[in-house]
């Protein structure tokens, strides 16, 4: 998220032509559209950072993450589905936008959650 993010803000109009899905799908580049999505990447990366090293305390971090990028897949699939991207996009868009979307709201879970942080945290040792 932070490379994406970092490569939308410094080169909006390279990262719309070059990132590789067809963008043109969606219309013409807006550099301060690229640009602000940028700047959420990049902090949504940072979140995640952070998140994955205080596992104790990241849940309303990570939830908001996750708000996002699963926000984002469900917003595609619609345009999908009512004829504003071309079906392709199911395939196009599947590594960086429902994959992600899919895996952070699966740990979400609650019951998910729990089992994958627990076999990550430090136990703590008994005071003597």
């Amino acid at each position: 998220m932070v490379a994406n993010g970092l490569w939308m803000v410094f080169s909006a109009l390279p990262w719309f032509t070059h990132i590789p899905t067809d963008m043109a799908a969606t219309g013409n580049p807006n550099s301060h559209l690229i640009h602000d999505v940028g700047i959420a990447y990049i902090v949504f990366g940072v979140g995640l950072v952070w998140s994955a090293s205080n596992l104790g305390r990241c849940r309303p971090v990570y939830l908001g993450i996750m708000f996002f990028m699963t926000g984002h897949a469900i917003v595609h699939g619609v345009e999908i589905l009512i004829g504003q991207l071309p079906p392709s996009h199911w395939w196009i868009d599947f590594p960086l936008v429902f994959l992600p979307g899919i895996i952070l709201a699966v740990l979400a879970i609650p019951q998910v959650w729990r089992k994958a942080t627990s076999s990550l945290e430090t136990p703590q040792v008994p005071e003597i």
